[in-house]
Parts: structure tokens; sequence; C-alpha cells
């Protein structure tokens, strides 16, 4: 912690109290903490706004360098194509993909056969 160590700290507690005083001491440790709480706070944001920044430029930078992937939904439309190449088209939204096992397999509780290694 900031390379303080707990000798450090027990001193400065016992400075404090002997300048600030006994009955004063919890207010201004109480100030002192909502201080820091409020600085760490402002730190926070300026550290996100700083991200955001840096990530919007990043954007700006790649929509420049590929301003035909700016928009996901037109993206078809406006990528490169080569002369006489069609534009490709959506799969029919109610079909359902092949599956890649056979239902027997998982419902039927069947065993896949295993190749034999009989030369």
């Amino acid at each position: 912690m900031l390379g303080i160590g707990m000798q450090e700290i027990i001193l400065i507690l016992l400075v404090a109290l002997v300048v600030i005083g006994p009955k004063r001491l919890p207010e201004v440790a109480r100030t002192l903490g909502k201080g820091l709480a409020e600085f760490r706070k402002a730190t926070e944001d300026f550290q996100e706004s700083i991200r955001k920044d840096i990530q919007e430029e990043k954007h700006e930078e790649f929509v420049k360098k590929y301003p035909y992937l700016e928009d996901g939904d037109k993206a078809s439309e406006t990528t490169p194509r080569k002369e006489g190449q069609a534009a490709p088209e959506d799969p029919p939204a109610d079909t359902e993909p092949e599956p890649t096992y056979k239902p027997e397999e998982i419902e039927g509780g069947v065993q896949p056969e295993k190749e034999s290694r009989d030369g």
C-alpha cells in the first residue's frame, strides 16, 4: 500500500491524534475518507472517458480503412465482389440445420460401430 508499513501508519495516526485532538479526529477522518472516495470516482470517470475516446478513435480508423464494413446489415450489398459474382443469399429461416450426429446413437443408446484393426 504505497510503500507505507504498519509502523508508519501508527506514527501518522498518533501525530494526527496529538495535532487534531481526540474530539475532532473522527470528523477529520470521515471528511478525508469522503474526499478520497470522490477523488477515486473522478479518477475512474476520467479513465473511462479516455478509454471511450480511444475506442472511438480506433473505430473511426477502422471505418476509414474498411468503409464497406461500416454497416453490418448492408455488408453483403457493399462488399466488393468480382465481376459476375452474385450476391450471397440468406438461408431460409424455417429450415433446421442437419445434425452432425445420428439421433439413434443418443436416444436409443446404440453404440457406434468400431472399426476392427485386423489386417
